[in-house]
């Protein structure tokens, strides 16, 4: 009598295979888990099954099965995510004026980081530390922060690109301004860039200014844009006002604007006294600039609108390097340099009760909090019930906070 015999197939015997088809068959153990071979008491009283019967089944069954597995949809892990899609656009094209606006944008803000990091190194005379850090969902940024240096206490210049997934809450939100945005969708990616910067100087005779300018786009499965808008600004925060600078750092801006459209600094300048206003004092942050949001194609097409974001934040330098060489070498008081830490305190008190950006970017998930968190000064002061002095400097400007102008 022939002994029992085990039929196995081996891998290396079948046609090559997918990894993926290839973990589909080791994970449903379609060898392991074959019968144990047959007790002959038992086969005598019910009747043997060939050994070659039994391959051939086999075969079957395992061909069924992997086909199957190449014919069925791809699964969702299978498909590239929009940040993928977008890396290896970059790496086998490159970014050209026919890329996605993502790509141009990411590519236009680094460019600027570069260069404004570059201006204000001369200024100071140290260099900034700059940490470059990823996203796990993809994307990431560089932050370059400069502390206790010799005109600026703190500075930073930060660029993030971020690739996320909204939620139906926060899409639902969304769509009061965009309607673009399809409203049956529970969850719609996202991709979000943008470069924000922050500096405040020692001397108090030297303005904090601050900048951002972004890029939102909501997308589709496939990575085409679903709705998409700009947004950003730029403001003037002295502690002591000198009119000269204002209208300086003002001119530039407008000047900047009405290469586009001359309603948009009238505009977007109100926009900003509106905006930076610590509501809970009564009293502007600073003396103003200019501010936008979710300038999309309700306003221009997308080209246009990126040329003025573009124009916008390329003005910054001419408007504010003038300013801050004038004032960083003045001679001040230990009573102006208290202060302009109570003004500073201002600062610190609108961006974390007020400002948008400061809480879109700590209720992002993952979010780099230290890089959020750059725009707040190294050193501020409360001072309980405390009032300027009736005709002085520090009064002069509470004024102008309270009543803003018209600085052109």
């Amino acid at each position: 009598m022939s002994s029992p015999i085990r039929p196995c197939l081996r891998f290396s015997s079948l046609p090559k295979l997918s990894p993926r088809i290839t973990q589909h068959i080791r994970s449903r153990r379609a060898f392991a888990d074959y019968p144990k071979p047959p007790d002959p008491s038992k086969e005598a009283r019910k009747g043997v099954v060939a050994p070659k019967t039994r391959i051939a089944v086999g075969i079957v069954f395992i061909g069924a099965m992997i086909y199957s597995m190449v014919t069925e949809e791809p699964t969702k892990a299978d498909t590239a995510t929009i940040a993928e899609r977008d890396s290896q656009l970059k790496r086998e094209s490159g970014v050209t004026e026919n890329s996605p606006m993502r790509l141009r944008m990411e590519e236009f803000i680094k460019q600027q980081q570069k260069e404004i990091v570059q201006e204000l190194e001369k200024v100071d005379g140290k260099k900034f530390r700059v940490d470059t850090w990823t996203r796990e969902n993809g994307g990431g940024g560089i932050s370059s922060v400069l502390q206790d240096g010799n005109v600026f206490e703190k500075a930073g210049v930060n660029i993030s690109v971020v690739y996320g997934t909204l939620p139906r809450p926060a899409i639902e939100k969304m769509r009061v301004n965009h309607k673009a945005i399809d409203p049956t969708v529970n969850s719609l990616d996202f991709f979000a860039a943008g470069l924000s910067m922050v500096l405040h100087p020692v001397n108090p005779m030297a303005p904090t200014v601050h900048l951002n300018y972004r890029y939102f786009e909501t997308a589709n499965p496939d990575g085409t844009s679903n709705a998409w808008w700009f947004g950003g600004g730029t403001d003037l925060t002295p502690s002591y006002l000198f009119d000269e600078d204002a209208i300086h750092f003002h001119k530039t801006i407008k000047e900047a604007c009405d290469k586009h459209d001359k309603s948009y600094y009238p505009r977007f300048k109100k926009w900003c006294d509106n905006y930076f206003v610590n509501k809970h004092r009564s009293e502007s942050r600073g003396v103003g600039g200019i501010f936008f949001d979710d300038l999309d194609e309700q306003e221009k097409d997308q080209d246009n609108t990126f040329a003025f974001a573009q124009s916008c934040l390329k003005a910054f330098l001419p408007s504010y390097i003038p300013i801050i060489m004038k004032r960083k070498d003045m001679p001040f008081t230990e009573k102006e340099k208290e202060w302009q830490q109570i003004r500073r305190g201002r600062y610190v008190e609108f961006n974390l009760v007020h400002d948008r950006g400061t809480a879109f970017g700590l209720n992002t998930p993952s979010a780099r909090v230290e890089s959020i968190l750059m725009s707040l000064p190294l050193t501020a002061q409360w001072r309980y019930m405390f009032e300027p002095e009736k005709g002085s400097r520090e009064q002069r400007l509470v004024d102008v906070l309270r009543e803003p102008r018209e600085w052109i």
